[in-house]
């Protein structure tokens, strides 16, 4: 098949996806990004995430927003679903992991990583932004006091975060001309410290991709499908998807009658997210649209080795939701990082996740050392042992700490019928239990909150269902030297295909240490690199 509606599809429009639309563009290639989600405008995000209806992503429920929240048995997953992936709702802190990082998992030996991915960090950098929190609020004064009282003051930071702060010296809230790109992209308004990175940026200060990487190549001619579903991807002729593929659609949001449309692809990007990635594989593997996808797909997904805690300083006159989201971090220890996250006043939701901070070890018998937790905290300090788990002033009362650690941990992802439902398949995980108990965060939150008279907090989600909660799915796709050891090769083409890459979360073989979307979007720039201009030549496809 030689004609062809576009040269690339790209399912996604996360990190790696408008990464994958811009440079595919800038290169002469005729690119359609298909994005399940919808395009959100400082017009239709909602002001507090109580709008759940433009928050949660449920569409069975008629739930239309940008954040989707999956529980597992291991794990409860969130991630995002927009014009943008998870940019519209990620809190755009962007870190460099340890080094540490490349000599672990299968990606191990591929290249010389630590050699070549400074270069494309730089660029990653250049591209959203990153620059040094210049709005810290009153949450990150806080956490170098309970750094200071830990005794690991020294490792206390302010985040590099992509954010418009505006030149030094000026007022917040200055709208100006595209500031990074010579005038090619849209103008931007300076940094508020409103605190509602997490919810969706009005003011025009965060550095979304649709800011950036989706916005440049929109003006390169890429198609950006919204509110589209991909349900199928299959050859259009040569089993290997040498004469390129067929891609199957359908309205993301329609229940009954849900058209179907078809359009052809010389080349296909895969970058759903980690989740949605590994989702489509296993549904087209299943089906035999390709069925030769590695049986190494669903492997070794990792989380970060996370936790969620915090301190809650019941009555504070100070207003902990001021600032960005994630504006400082310290490390406790060389593996465990902890940074302080905020949402913005108002946005009270997610304090049903949260209660009475929780010892003991991870498992059922949890639970008898919650009850014990709380009944002390309502004897001992009855009002604000109330207060501390009401959502009333919840974010403006609260320092919550994102944990990750760099130690090793995984589980893996098949595609069955669960026995609560039994009527279609779906990603269910198995594996070993992923710790949902990190002694050394749990004492350093009971230090810090005694230290500062706050009530330390626990995940509640992860005492009752012993499961983590993360916004850092990572793998299942990964790197490998061979499809017995991963799905993707070393320039990101899936094994035994021709035209097929994932450029997504699901291509990371580690644990990072630190959030994910900065290393997404430089391994993006990276697979990217390899791919010659349009009429320049063709690219050897993975065996």
């Amino acid at each position: 098949m030689d004609e062809h509606d576009y040269d690339y599809i790209i399912v996604g429009s996360g990190f790696g996806g408008s990464v994958s639309a811009y440079r595919l563009s800038e290169k002469g290639y005729k690119v359609l990004v298909v994005e399940q989600g919808r395009r959100w405008t400082p017009e239709n995000l909602p002001r507090t995430n109580w709008r759940i209806w433009n928050y949660l992503w449920m569409p069975l429920l008629a739930l239309k927003g940008f954040l989707r929240l999956r529980l597992f048995k291991h794990v409860m997953i969130l991630h995002g679903n927009a014009v943008g992936g998870g940019s519209i709702t990620y809190a755009q802190t962007l870190l460099v992991p340890p080094d540490s990082v490349w000599d672990e998992g299968n990606w191990a030996g591929l290249d010389q990583w630590q050699r070549t991915m400074p270069a494309h960090y730089a660029t990653a950098k250049r591209m959203l932004g990153v620059t040094e929190n210049k709005r810290p609020g009153p949450a990150d004064a806080r956490l170098k006091d309970m750094a200071q009282a830990a005794g690991v003051e020294d490792s206390f930071y302010y985040t590099q975060v992509g954010v418009f702060f505006g030149n030094e010296g000026d007022e917040p809230g200055q709208t100006v001309p595209d500031p990074y790109f010579g005038g090619d992209g849209p103008e931007r308004t300076s940094c508020l410290g409103c605190g509602a990175c997490m919810v969706g940026c009005r003011h025009g200060a965060k550095n979304t991709l649709d800011k950036n990487y989706l916005y440049l190549a929109e003006r390169q001619g890429a198609e950006v499908r919204a509110e589209t579903q991909v349900v199928d991807v299959r050859p259009a002729g040569a089993a290997d998807g040498a004469d390129g593929y067929v891609v199957t659609t359908v309205p993301s949001f329609a229940r009954l009658f849900r058209t179907r449309s078809t359009v052809t692809a010389r080349h296909v990007v895969f970058a759903a997210s980690s989740l949605g990635t590994q989702e489509l594989l296993f549904a087209l593997k299943d089906t035999g649209s390709l069925p030769h996808v590695s049986d190494d797909l669903g492997k070794r997904v990792r989380t970060n080795a996370e936790s969620i805690l915090g301190v809650r300083y019941p009555g504070t006159q100070q207003d902990l939701s001021r600032g960005v989201a994630i504006g400082s971090g310290i490390y406790i220890d060389k593996h465990t990082h902890i940074e302080a996250v905020r949402y913005p006043d108002g946005s009270n939701l997610m304090s049903g996740l949260f209660t009475v901070l929780t010892g003991g070890r991870s498992g059922p018998v949890r639970v008898l050392y919650w009850l014990a937790a709380m009944l002390k905290l309502l004897v001992t300090r009855p009002i604000a042992g109330l207060r501390a788990i009401l959502p009333y002033r919840w974010s403006r009362e609260t320092v919550i700490f994102l944990v990750m650690q760099t130690l090793d941990g995984h589980i893996n992802m098949r595609w069955q019928r669960p026995w609560y439902w039994p009527f279609r398949k779906t990603l269910t995980s198995h594996g070993d239990r992923i710790p949902t108990f990190i002694p050394e965060a749990n004492a350093f939150t009971e230090k810090a909150a005694k230290a500062t008279g706050g009530v330390g907090l626990s995940s509640l989600s992860e005492i009752a269902f012993n499961g983590p909660r993360t916004a850092h799915c990572m793998g299942g796709c990964a790197m490998a030297d061979s499809p017995e050891h991963g799905v993707i090769d070393a320039q990101n083409r899936v094994f035994n295909y021709q035209g097929l890459y994932v450029v997504d979360g699901s291509m990371l073989s580690a644990n990072l240490g630190v959030n994910p979307s900065l290393t997404i979007t430089a391994l993006a720039e990276r697979a990217m690199s390899f791919i010659p201009a349009k009429n320049a030549g063709t690219v050897k496809q993975a065996a």
